[in-house]
């Protein structure tokens, strides 16, 4: 399948994969909207790529691995078609000193502040070639000689202002009523068991008008769903304006026709402010939803991961958001075997967790990550203990989803149609409560057809350990 047509362009095909996280994805689409608006054609079939762009993520060791894979994978097509292969994003970003070395088979690296340069670099890369060749040089690439020259490089200063993306159409790779609307890149926190600050850089805030335009255009296309997207949500606008101004961007996003609801990711607990909350509660266009990484619960955990909270400052926010909207719904991450995390911590992670009583708990094993001060710290814990610690956590958390998903039999819920399972005869969807690709589904009986995108009104009928039926009203 292809993204578009491609008539009136010339025969070279840009093919382009995503890895990692939302906020890629964002990057992602607007890398292959300046594509669109070039010269050059897109595809999504490797065979048919004359340049294959991989937006890479290294958050952890095993993404950091799947970067390289991917590459290396379709370095193969060079046998073929497939003239050069970029490498964009985070992975080129961390390890742009040694990167070229470890692949040889890539022609250039874009790091994350450089991304709108992506036209520039195909360009400079098929111009070398022709130069190249009428210099007397070997044809280049596809004659097996795909790797003769030295790769292209731009990275621009991580610390730079975020770059005005006003003017770039992106190009949907997914949901067409659904976006991640990314209002800010970096990060200021340095935690010890993190690596982002090293190849995103300071906290940068996106300015207020540049993305309500962004989120007009958006909507104008069709788009219902936004989800707002940062390293850290919360501290919006603290930067450029000298405070935070989430609360007053989530207002001013709820005014366009067309955006139906607006849901909240990656807020940091310490962060989350009354004016945040109470914007929340007042605004029926901001869903009452909120993803809250607080990574742990006990005090000595957090004060050695940099974490810039405790146990009982994450129970008080926590207090707050439910005492203000008692139906919203939490998501939270946890990092399990830290350096040093003993048995009774994480006993006692669990007593908070159950006594929390959470909706959404997703559970990552630590990674020992090179740069960051926890990769030194002693008492690093063994694989096989944080495996078994994180299945302890998740057979925790489907009991209290379990018990939570029951309360809804024979509610109403309004749901946002996400496509039909013709095998099953069902549409399947997600209310306020769930967050496209990471938590639950709704699975839809309906007289009548449905359509992705649709928001209808359902009666739930039953409810297992992550999903709920129901039937249309």
């Amino acid at each position: 399948m292809t993204w578009l047509n491609n008539k009136g362009k010339t025969m070279f095909n840009i093919m382009l994969v995503t890895l990692g996280c939302d906020k890629n994805t964002a990057d992602s689409e607007r890398m292959l909207g300046l594509i669109d608006n070039s010269e050059y054609g897109l595809t999504s079939v490797p065979e048919e790529a004359d340049a294959a762009v991989v937006n890479t993520c290294c958050f952890i060791e095993s993404a950091t691995q799947e970067s390289i894979d991917k590459l290396l994978e379709l370095s193969e097509l060079k046998q073929g078609r497939l003239k050069y292969l970029i490498c964009t994003g985070c992975m080129a970003q961390r390890y742009k000193d040694e990167i070229e070395k470890e692949l040889p088979e890539v022609d250039a690296f874009i790091g994350t502040m450089s991304l709108d340069s992506i036209v520039e670099v195909i360009d400079e890369l098929r111009e070398r070639s022709r130069s190249y060749s009428e210099a007397g040089g070997a044809d280049l690439p596809g004659d097996n000689e795909a790797f003769s020259l030295p790769p292209l490089k731009r990275y621009d200063e991580l610390d730079d202002p975020y770059p005005d993306r006003t003017r770039i159409a992106r190009v949907v790779t997914e949901r067409p009523y659904l976006e991640y609307l990314k209002i800010a890149d970096g990060c200021d926190k340095r935690c010890t068991y993190c690596s982002i600050p090293y190849f995103k850089g300071r906290y940068k805030s996106v300015p207020m008008e540049a993305v309500v335009e962004e989120a007009k255009v958006l909507a104008d296309s069709g788009v219902k769903e936004l989800i707002l997207v940062a390293q850290e949500t919360t501290c919006y606008g603290i930067d450029l304006y000298g405070e935070k101004r989430l609360h007053l961007l989530l207002r001013e996003l709820s005014k366009i026709d067309g955006i139906e609801w607006i849901r909240l990711l990656y807020a940091y607990p310490e962060e989350i402010y009354p004016e945040l909350i109470d914007e929340m509660a007042s605004n029926p266009k901001v869903l009452h939803y909120i993803d809250m990484p607080i990574q742990h619960t006990e005090d000595d955990i957090l004060r050695r991961m940099g974490r810039r909270i405790n146990k009982d400052g994450i129970k008080k926010v926590i207090s707050e958001l439910r005492g203000k909207l008692p139906d919203i719904v939490i998501r939270t991450t946890i990092i399990t075997g830290f350096p040093g995390e003993t048995m009774e911590e994480h006993e006692s992670l669990l007593d908070t967790l159950e006594e929390l009583n959470l909706d959404h708990v997703g559970v990552f094993t630590y990674s020992r990550e090179d740069l960051t001060p926890a990769a030194s710290f002693d008492d690093q814990i063994d694989e096989a203990v944080k495996s078994t610690r994180l299945e302890d956590i998740m057979l925790l958390q489907q009991d209290i989803s379990a018990q939570k998903l029951s309360g809804y039999v024979n509610k109403e819920l309004d749901v946002i149609i996400d496509g039909y399972l013709p095998d099953d005869d069902v549409y399947v969807g997600r209310s306020y409560m769930d967050a496209p690709d990471i938590d639950g589904m709704i699975f839809i009986d309906s007289p009548r057809e449905l359509f992705s995108g649709e928001i209808v009104r359902v009666k739930v009928t039953d409810s297992d350990v992550y999903d709920l039926e129901a039937c249309l009203i």
